[in-house]
Order: structure tokens, then sequence, then C-alpha cells
């Protein structure tokens, strides 16, 4: 839910910081002194748009501020549930390899055991043909 939540207020900060910033681009297209006007009156002018500016930019900081505290949060989770998957991870592969060893070393006995009971049986068969032969 938190994540939702946190989703939601990036985009609206990424909303808010596009908007800041195309109306600084604004205000910064809006200056120009005028030659009619006497020296004084441009100051002003120049002097209320500085002050507009320093507004905004000042919103465009905190709005950045607040963004960059949410990417933070974000990953810092994204963190959380790569260490929650690694830990499951190695938890899994933990169980699986005591199961593989057991039945690899049962196959491998039952081979050599099977092995080697044909091989005995083989040589008592040959033993016992030589017998019955040496008897005939």
């Amino acid at each position: 839910m938190s994540e939702i939540k946190i989703s939601t207020n990036m985009y609206d900060l990424r909303t808010n910081i596009r908007q800041i910033q195309s109306e600084l681009n604004d205000l910064d297209e809006n200056i120009s002194e005028i030659p009619e006007m006497i020296e004084s009156s441009n100051l002003l002018r120049l002097n209320e748009f500085l002050l507009k500016s320093n507004e905004k930019r000042n919103n465009l900081i905190s709005q950045y501020v607040q963004y960059s505290t949410y990417l933070e949060q974000l990953i810092s989770s994204v963190f959380e549930i790569q260490t929650d998957l690694k830990n499951i991870l190695i938890q899994q592969t933990s169980m699986i390899k005591p199961k593989t060893k057991a039945k690899s070393k049962t196959k491998a006995k039952s081979k050599t055991k099977a092995k080697s009971k044909t091989k005995a049986k083989s040589k008592t068969k040959a033993k016992s043909k030589t017998k019955a032969k040496s008897k005939k």
C-alpha cells in the first residue's frame, strides 16, 4: 500500500517539477528592458522578476528534495527485497543440496553393489560350470 502511495506521490512531484520548470522558462522569456521606461521602473520590473524567479526556484528545489526522498525510499525497499530474495534462495538451495547428495550417494552405492553382485554371481557360475565339466 505504501509503495502505491509513494509512486503516486512521485508522479505528482514529477508533474509539479515539470510545471515549475516551464513557468521558470516563461519568466525568463518575459524579462526584457523596455527602452521607453525610465531606468528605475526597469529596475523595479527586474526586481519583481527576480522575486518571482527566486520563489519558483525555491519551489523547484523543495519538489526535488521530496522527489529524491521518495526515490531513496524506493531504492531502500528494492535493496530490502533483494536481500530477502537472496536469503530465500540460500535457504532453498541449502534444502535441495542435502537431498541431491544423499540420492547420488545411494545411487552410487547401489550401482557399485549391483556391479559387485553381478561379478560375484558370474564368478560363482563360472566356477560351478568348471566343476561340473571336471566331474563329467
